[in-house]
């Protein structure tokens, strides 16, 4: 029997985030080894651990998996949420792909200088309200599914939720224009695997505070 995935990152959300996320909806248990180092860091690239020399690093089923797309594609895939056929696998992936432009921007504003700060949270408020939220709120109400995709929870489903409650993080108020939304949210909330991810104890993290950003910069000599 195969052991757990382990992780390796930085013990906070950054791009593993999505990956904790995906595991825990599948109802995979997990393991965690934090890089809380430069020395961390390097260890794990003079192991030849890491393709690109970077993280996040998911070791699963015998392979040390670097690249976060290829990661959840490969989760996806192997639990059933990445569709039926390859039409389906096509907007899951597009979809996937606006919610991980939202939440880059909303993962970097913390790492970016206080002068940018403001203008740049502005433009998540605008982006999130005006180009990524009414298309979901659309889909939602012309597919008359309980699902983005298809009739079954997906990779598309989790990332939306993720990126919803991130958005909600910077205006709690910002579903108010989108009952769609609204809807869904409290749906995959329920989800059991999902409702359990969202208890307190479990590994999803915390937003990024001023340690977690200044302990990123100095691994990542950023």
């Amino acid at each position: 029997m195969a052991g757990k995935p382990k992780l390796h990152y930085t013990k906070g959300r950054g791009k593993m985030e999505s990956i904790r996320w995906l595991l825990a909806a599948a109802g995979v248990e997990f393991e965690e080894e934090y890089v809380e180092t430069k020395e961390d860091l390097e260890k794990l690239r003079n192991d030849g651990a890491l393709l690109f020399q970077q993280v996040p690093m998911v070791e699963i089923d015998g392979m040390k998996m670097v690249q976060t797309r290829a990661i959840l594609s490969y989760i996806a895939g192997k639990h059933n949420l990445y569709g039926k056929d390859l039409r389906e696998r096509a907007l899951i992936d597009m979809y996937v792909e606006g919610t991980t432009d939202l939440m880059g921007m909303i993962m970097f504003l913390p790492f970016q200088p206080p002068e940018a700060k403001e203008k740049n949270f502005a433009l998540i408020i605008e982006r999130a309200t005006t180009r990524y939220f009414p298309v979901y709120e659309k889909v939602l109400k012309e597919h008359s599914q309980q699902f983005l995709v298809g009739n079954q929870l997906s990779w598309a489903d989790v990332h939306l939720l993720e990126a919803i409650l991130m958005a909600e993080e910077c205006k709690p108020d910002i579903l108010s224009p989108f009952p769609q939304l609204q809807a869904f949210k409290g749906r995959i909330s329920n989800i059991p695997t999902i409702k359990k991810f969202l208890q307190p104890g479990s590994q999803r993290k915390s937003p990024a505070d001023d340690k977690y950003v200044a302990q990123v910069k100095k691994i990542f000599n950023i």
